[in-house]
């Protein structure tokens, strides 16, 4: 992700955050932010390691060697 991406992805998300200000409840703000904020940190991320795959199999923890002998 180039510098000039990442300034348009967020730019596409600053009137969002600017109506955040008409919100009188705290709570509502916040969720809000998070949420905004989430989806830009998840296009970000996306744009750096790549396009995510098609495969909807998730990835297994690893085993760490802890094993329930039963």
């Amino acid at each position: 992700m180039t510098k000039q991406e990442y300034l348009d992805a967020a730019e596409k998300r600053y009137d969002e955050l600017q109506r955040l200000n008409l919100l009188t409840d705290f709570y509502d703000y916040e969720s809000e932010f998070v949420r905004i904020w989430q989806d830009l940190g998840r296009e970000v991320l996306e744009k750096n390691i790549s396009t995510p795959g098609n495969d909807k199999r998730k990835k297994k923890p690893h085993n760490t060697g802890t094993r329930n002998n039963q």
